[in-house]
């Protein structure tokens, strides 16, 4: 999976001389986080976010006048708020990378750039939850079973047979590795008789190895 299938194209950005005032109202009038920062040819030169814009607007408390809070936040421009050369990725980038820069670097969201700088997209937190959601096929409901089961070769054999042979479609399949274990969760589909469901969680609990697992609501 490639940053490119998942980022936000048409990305709203501004320019360093934008006024504070025309980044707050961007934020607020697009639903969004952060904006880009660009050059007259589209490079990204930084990054403001919505807490860079808080963090300059006057509070509720000022003493300053009506006019004067306008003054100011027609005065400060974006170039004095954002931060410089913010972290960027390439679109070919996977999108486990970027997930793993922004949580090493505790940032919700990458500007998407060409190899010379040019703005394309952005990637953020909210992309990756929708990609969870996606991978994941939670939308469609149905079972999850959660399975702890070694780490040999062909130790997945006997969940996929099973699967196979009481009739279970599956949605999707996710496996992660911890202390020399496979942990891995299987999403099948509803199934036509809610008895054949049950005998099916039965099965992989008497074999020993379903660890939990959870009926869930379809999601339209």
């Amino acid at each position: 999976m490639l940053v490119v299938d998942w980022m936000t194209p048409n990305v709203v950005a501004v320019k360093p001389e934008t006024s504070l005032l025309k980044c707050r109202n961007l934020l607020k009038e697009k639903n969004i986080r952060r904006l880009p920062v660009v050059d007259d040819a589209n490079r990204v030169v930084g990054i403001v976010s919505d807490r860079d814009v808080r963090g300059a607007s006057p509070s509720k408390a000022t003493t300053l006048e009506v006019h004067e809070m306008q003054y100011l936040l027609a005065e400060l421009k974006a170039r004095d708020i954002m931060t410089p050369r913010p972290l960027t990725v390439k679109p070919d980038a996977t999108v486990e990378e970027a997930a793993l820069l922004m949580l090493d670097k505790k940032i919700g969201g990458l500007p998407v750039v060409n190899d010379d700088g040019t703005l394309i997209g952005i990637i953020t937190d909210q992309d990756l939850f929708k990609l969870l959601v996606e991978i994941t096929g939670v939308r469609q409901g149905g079972i999850q079973l959660n399975f702890v089961i070694s780490d040999a070769p062909g130790s997945m054999r006997i969940l996929f047979d099973t699967l196979r042979e009481r009739g279970a479609r599956i949605l999707s399949v996710l496996t992660a590795y911890q202390d020399g274990k496979r942990n891995v969760s299987i999403r099948i589909r509803k199934m036509d008789d809610p008895r054949t469901e049950d005998a099916l969680v039965a099965h992989f609990q008497d074999i020993g190895l379903l660890s939990s697992w959870s009926r869930c609501a379809r999601h339209e």
